[in-house]
């Protein structure tokens, strides 16, 4: 999202000085996309944001792809996975390509470090659980059905109240809404599903002017790098911008509804480079007399899909649960399992939750995602 902020104590002109009680300097840092040319926000630290007392070491984040098999269809099952950790020792990666890479979490320990994403935005989708992130442009609450947009080189930390569940994407680009969504302003318009009220960015700027060792995990280039700070990272006295995270709840996607069966981008939520975020919400199905309310059988032609269920019943699926991954690549067709069409037939409504994400370049599979896979997905249309 993009539009105008402000948090904290600014002074009132940019790039002039602000001065601190004891006659000494706040340091300003510019934070900004697309070589100052893309959304930035300025924020004002208590201490000098490059003061790095020591370097840790660094590895690598990402399993192995797997090789190359027969092109199908596949289904994974996330909530299989016991692994339980914080939200970034935790991370179980599903997919990914060259624009993103999506993993799931389960959360059940705060970060005892801070963390920052220097290759793009993350988006975290809260499935189950509550908590807080905390981060250097000050504090957000969660709650299920929260998406959570991190900007590229935040550094921010998750506690959880309760356990927590998510959906991560990884991204390589900056995350927003929809460009047809928006006018020449970048306001959104009448017909947006979505509006400005719908979006919450950090309710809260506490200052932490302190002295001490502070480890910060950095991912960039393909690891995890550490670096120890020498003061606190959320050392920010205040800010101002259109750079910063911000939060949309999935409840509150308006759905696009109409006579007969919608295309999938009228449930657009975001977009990223290569790739969409959709939203499939609980809705009123089509009301033309001889409408069919399941979708028609179609082949991604040129992008991968990838949803994830969430909750309720999934009109076009069987075999699907709760935190369950389904990879639709292109070049073949797929749709809806057998009996779905005709049961579909003069229903009303659906009541499912599900997030959809369409990548414009292939997918590939994580090899520590085949433990959870249904491997028998690819015939699941055949009749019985």
């Amino acid at each position: 999202m993009v539009y105008y902020q402000k948090m904290g104590s600014i002074p009132k002109k940019r790039h002039t000085m602000f001065k601190k009680q004891n006659g000494s300097l706040y340091r300003e840092q510019v934070m900004g996309t697309k070589g100052f040319s893309g959304a930035q926000s300025i924020l004002y630290h208590c201490h000098a944001p490059t003061e790095v007392t020591e370097l840790g070491g660094y590895q690598t984040y990402l399993p192995a792809y797997e090789e190359q098999d027969v092109h199908k269809h596949r289904h994974f099952k996330t909530f299989s996975n016991s692994y339980k950790s914080n939200a970034l020792d935790g991370r179980i990666y599903c997919l990914g390509n060259s624009d993103l890479v999506i993993a799931t979490c389960d959360v059940n320990e705060e970060m005892d470090f801070y963390y920052r994403n220097g290759d793009g935005d993350e988006l975290l989708f809260v499935h189950e659980g509550s908590g807080k992130v905390e981060t250097m442009f000050g504090t957000i609450t969660y709650r299920s059905g929260d998406y959570i947009n991190i900007p590229i080189g935040t550094i921010y930390k998750l506690s959880p109240v309760e356990e927590t569940k998510l959906l991560i994407i990884e991204s390589n680009s900056q995350i927003t809404t929809p460009r047809r969504y928006r006018n020449e302003y970048g306001q959104l318009l009448e017909h947006s599903p979505f509006c400005e009220r719908d979006f919450r960015g950090p309710e809260k700027l506490e200052t932490f002017d302190e002295i001490g060792d502070f480890e910060v995990r950095t991912k960039t280039r393909g690891y995890i790098h550490q670096h120890v700070l020498g003061h606190h990272p959320f050392d920010v006295i205040g800010w101002d911008g259109y750079l910063y995270p911000w939060v949309f709840n999935i409840e509150d996607f308006e759905p696009i509804t109409g006579r007969v069966h919608m295309p999938p981008p009228i449930h657009q939520n975001f977009e990223g480079h290569n790739f969409v975020v959709c939203s499939f919400v609980p809705r009123m199905y089509d009301y033309h007399p001889e409408a069919i309310p399941a979708p028609y059988f179609h082949s991604n032609v040129n992008s991968d899909e990838v949803l994830y269920y969430v909750k309720g019943n999934f009109m076009s699926r069987k075999g699907v649960e709760e935190g369950s991954i389904t990879l639709h690549p292109s070049a073949i067709p797929h749709g809806p399992h057998p009996g779905k069409i005709e049961g579909s037939i003069g229903k009303k409504e659906t009541l499912e939750l599900a997030v959809m994400i369409d990548t414009f370049k292939p997918l590939k599979v994580f090899t520590n995602a085949q433990h959870i896979e249904d491997k028998d997905y690819m015939f699941s249309w055949l009749s019985k």
